[in-house]
């Protein structure tokens, strides 16, 4: 076949495995990874090559763009210190434990080239792990910590990852030689994240046709993940930080018609971003594995199982470790958590140490290594391993160890979002107060109900009206999404709530816009 046969092949495959992992509730790249497998020994499957260095542009810039876009800077900071320990302390860790491992395995491979396998391995693709805990309920803050990591821990694993291969291009470099590099990589990147997010809002803020805002979007995240790799600056930091930035202002901006279009092609990017790392991954493997002898396979493969043991084993040593001290600094009275930030439990603990499963950022790293690097087609085999082990292990795993806990969750996001709806409906009803005309009596009824709904029953949302368009109801719909606005700006709800608010609102704008 040819390789646009084979691309809509992969993706029709793709979308029978994405729905059996919904209907037994794993992450769809459980099966991804399955079905990369299954092409690495495929007889007649395809052979395609990609310039190793568009590797991370090309998977994972959009990827971070789409996880940074919806990050709350609100609970991050109230939960600075466990995102912090799990995206340094952890993925050091599992760094210095895998690459003791393969150091020991292979002692002629360079250190250099050990410690970027354990950078490749070391950052956990929480995504995945979200998808799982956002359908059992786990307490909210949990989950905000898990997002926090999957956003923050893939920059410090790869900015290890950098000084590594780096370290490999040129040998006998010591460690002062890349300190200046790192602080341009770790101030540049903030400062640079900052600007291209004001140039972008200036750039596309008369940008109304849909299709040119989504094109724009996307060419301007890679344009920025290029231009920062050329400078010296770190491609995740500063996506990250763009995005971020980008998400506190284009919502005030950004009309309905450009938005739902925008948010639905981002989440399709993304999966199909997911099932061609994976697939890509799978052909790398095959010529690999295919120039194997029999003995070599089984000493590649043992050495891969110790390394998924070790990023196994040293997240929980971690994680527990941390855990078991700050309780012990809390009952000495030497450290005092604050309300939105409390100890953490011993469940809690079993919970984000089993969280550690590997996607598309392993997978797009490895396969960015040059092509002459030591012991690559190992460490493409390792991470490869790594990814479908942890998602085979913790992924069908998770979801039974967190009913079996019990954790309870308070659910703060339908509190939130109830008290916005509330504020929103009020807010729309004060702007329409003084018109005389029938229609906006019709429409003071309307949103008198909505406002009561509201009121009384929490995790009630909101349809899009059937009455028909027409400017009051724009108008009214403008005050209630800048009251929406100036409640997350104050800090009063956060960006789950905000985007839940935002989403009944976007229908009920294009409602009136038909």
């Amino acid at each position: 076949m040819s390789t646009f046969e084979w691309i809509i092949v992969l993706l029709l495959v793709a979308i029978p495995l994405s729905a059996m992992a919904r209907r037994i509730n794993v992450p769809y790249p459980t099966f991804l990874a399955i079905g990369g497998v299954l092409l690495t020994f495929l007889p007649s499957g395809p052979s395609w090559t990609l310039e190793p260095s568009l590797a991370l542009a090309l998977f994972v810039a959009p990827v971070l763009v789409d996880a940074a876009f919806d990050t709350s800077l609100r609970d991050l900071r109230n939960n600075w210190l466990p995102v912090t320990m799990l995206v340094v302390a952890a993925v050091g860790t599992t760094t210095a434990a895998v690459a003791l491992v393969a150091h020991w395995f292979k002692p002629d491979m360079p250190w250099a080239a050990a410690i970027a396998l354990g950078a490749i391995v070391a950052p956990p693709d929480a995504a995945a792990a979200v998808a799982i805990l956002r359908q059992v309920k786990l307490p909210y803050r949990l989950l905000k910590i898990l997002e926090g990591e999957s956003l923050l821990n893939d920059a410090s694993a790869l900015l290890i990852y950098r000084i590594a291969v780096g370290a490999v291009a040129i040998e006998h470099a010591k460690l002062h030689e890349f300190a200046p590099a790192v602080a341009w990589a770790l101030v540049g990147s903030l400062l640079a994240g900052f600007l291209f997010a004001r140039i972008s809002a200036l750039l596309t803020q008369r940008i109304s046709y849909a299709p040119s805002a989504i094109i724009t979007q996307f060419g301007g995240t890679f344009m920025i993940w290029i231009i920062a790799e050329r400078i010296g600056l770190s491609g995740i930091l500063t996506v990250v930080v763009f995005a971020i930035t980008l998400a506190r202002t284009a919502p005030a901006r950004t009309p309905a018609r450009l938005r739902v279009p925008s948010y639905a092609v981002w989440e399709t990017v993304v999966f199909v971003l997911n099932v061609l790392a994976f697939m890509f991954i799978g052909m790398q493997l095959k010529p690999i594995w295919a120039g194997l002898d029999a003995y070599v396979r089984m000493e590649y493969c043992i050495f891969a199982a110790s390394v998924l043991a070790a990023v196994i084993l040293a997240r929980i040593a971690w994680v527990m470790s941390y855990g078991a001290v700050f309780r012990r600094l809390v009952a000495w009275g030497l450290f005092h958590p604050s309300r939105t930030a409390p100890p953490p439990t011993i469940k809690s603990g079993f919970v984000v140490s089993w969280c550690g499963m590997r996607g598309i950022v392993t997978l797009a790293a490895a396969f960015a290594l040059p092509e002459d690097f030591p012991y690559r087609d190992l460490i493409l085999l390792t991470a490869f391993s790594v990814v479908f082990g942890t998602l085979a292990i913790q992924g069908l795993t998770l979801r039974p160890l967190i009913l079996a806990l019990r954790l309870k969750d308070d659910d703060p996001v339908t509190a939130e979002a109830a008290r916005a709806r509330a504020t929103a409906f009020r807010a729309a009803l004060e702007e329409i107060d003084g018109d005389p005309s029938e229609e906006a009596e019709i429409l003071r009824l309307e949103y008198r109900a909505l406002l009561m709904r509201a009121e009384t029953d929490p995790s009630g949302g909101v349809t899009s009206s059937e009455l028909p368009a027409d400017p009051l109801r724009r108008r009214a719909i403008r005050a209630a999404r800048q009251s929406l606005l100036t409640l997350r700006d104050s800090e009063e709800i956060g960006d789950d709530a905000f985007h839940l608010v935002e989403e009944e609102l976007d229908r009920a704008e294009l409602s009136a816009e038909a």
